[in-house]
C-alpha cells in the first residue's frame, strides 16, 4: 500500500524529466504506481518467455503517474502502464494516452480501519454510521489521507459523496473538521505515523479492507486474529479497480500485450494478493488464505460513474480543501 504495500498532481518539472531516460532496443518500459510489487523470479520468468528486458518505472501515486504520462505524451516514456484505476480512467481516456481499453488486473476497497486494542482501551463503542463520527465521543478519532495528494484519500472522498450525496457529504466533512479530524499527506503518514498502530493518537484510519490481513501476514509473531478491523460504513467504502493498458506511441507492441496478459495470468493473480494487497480481478483465482481469514470483502460500497468523477473530481477536491483545511 502507498496505500497498500506494508514492507494527485505531479509537478511539470518532475514529469518532464522522464523523456531524458534512455532505453535499450530490447527493453520494455512499464510505468507503474509506487505500490507495484511482484516477486523477482516471476518478473524474470516473463523476461525469458517474452524475450525482453523489463524496465519498471515507478511514477509515484497513480494520479501523479497519469499526469506524467500526459505531460510526456509527445515523447512517450513508457510502452505500457499499470495502476490507472476507476477514479482516473476517464481522465486517461480523454487525454488520449491509452492505446485501447484498460484490462482489469485487481481491485480493493478503501474503508475505515480501527485499532482493536486502542478502541478497547478507550472503551469506545464502534460507530455504526459516518454521522456517529461527528459526535463528541469520537473527537479526534479519525485520520484521513488528503484527497488532493493521496489516491486513497481521494477514493474515500468520492465514497462519501456517492453514499451521502454531495451537499450532505460536505456538511459531514465540515462537522468532522470541527470534531478534530486529522488530515495526513498520504496513506503512509496516516497509517504508520498518526494511526495508533503506528504509535499515533488516532484509533481510526482510512485504509483498505485488506489492511487487517497484511497486519497478520507481516506480524513478527504468529497471529490468529488481526489487531485491526474494518468498519465498512455506508458512504465510507469505495471499490477501487486497477488496470493495465498499452500506451499510444509506445514500442514493442507484441511484448507489451504479453505483459498485459502476464498481469492477468494465474501466477500473477495469485502473487499480487500478498504483494500489493489487492483482490484478483480473475474470479477463478484461488483466494490467499490470509485474505480469506482476515480480509472479507465488504458487502456494499459507494461508487460514482467514472464520467461523474472526471467531470467533477477536481471541483470536489477544491471544495474539500476549502471546507476542511482553509
Amino acid at each position: 500500500m502507498n496505500r497498500r504495500l506494508f514492507s494527485l498532481a505531479a509537478t511539470a518539472l518532475a514529469a518532464l524529466a522522464f523523456p531524458t531516460l534512455s532505453h535499450a532496443a530490447d527493453e520494455l518500459r512499464v510505468m507503474v504506481h509506487s505500490s507495484f510489487s511482484l516477486p523477482k523470479p516471476l518478473l524474470a520468468e516473463f523476461e525469458k518467455e517474452a524475450g525482453v528486458k523489463l524496465a519498471i518505472i515507478k511514477g509515484g501515486d497513480a494520479g501523479e503517474m497519469l499526469n506524467k504520462l500526459i505531460l510526456t505524451q509527445a515523447n512517450p516514456v513508457a510502452d505500457v502502464v499499470y495502476g490507472i484505476d476507476n477514479t482516473l480512467q476517464a481522465k486517461a481516456q480523454a487525454a488520449g494516452v491509452l492505446d485501447g481499453a484498460l484490462a482489469l488486473v485487481d481491485y480493493g476497497f478503501v474503508t475505515i480501519n480501527f485499532d482493536k486494542a486502542a478502541v478497547a482501551q478507550k472503551a469506545m463503542v464502534l460507530p455504526r454510521t459516518l454521522q456517529d463520527l461527528t459526535l463528541p465521543a469520537y473527537k479526534g478519532a479519525l485520520v484521513v489521507p488528503n484527497p488532493a495528494t493521496s489516491s486513497t484519500g481521494y477514493a474515500f472522498l468520492l465514497a462519501t459523496i456517492a453514499g451521502l450525496g454531495e451537499e450532505q457529504a460536505f456538511t459531514w466533512w465540515g462537522q468532522m473538521r470541527a470534531n478534530g479530524l486529522k488530515v495526513a499527506k498520504g496513506w503512509s503518514e496516516a497509517y504508520y505515523t498518526d494511526f495508533t498502530r503506528g504509535g499515533g493518537s488516532h484509533p481510526l484510519v482510512v485504509s483498505y479492507a485488506t489492511s487487517p490481513a497484511a497486519e497478520v501476514f507481516y506480524a513478527k509473531e504468529k497471529r490468529t486474529q488481526s489487531p485491526t478491523g474494518s468498519l465498512n460504513l455506508k458512504g465510507g467504502v469505495f471499490k477501487q479497480v486497477e488496470g493495465v493498458a498499452l500506451l499510444k506511441g509506445g514500442s514493442h507492441r507484441t511484448q507489451a500485450q504479453k505483459f498485459v496478459d502476464f498481469l492477468r495470468s494465474p501466477a500473477v493473480q495469485t502473487a499480487l494478493q500478498t504483494e500489493m494487497w489487492m483482490y484478483p480481478a480473475q474470479a477463478s483465482t484461488p483466494r490467499a488464505p490470509v485474505l480469506q481469514q482476515h480480509a472479507a470483502e465488504p458487502t456494499h460500497f459507494d461508487n460514482l460513474p467514472v464520467s461523474a468523477i472526471a467531470d467533477n473530481g477536481a471541483k470536489w477536491v477544491a471544495r474539500w480543501t476549502q471546507v476542511v483545511l482553509k
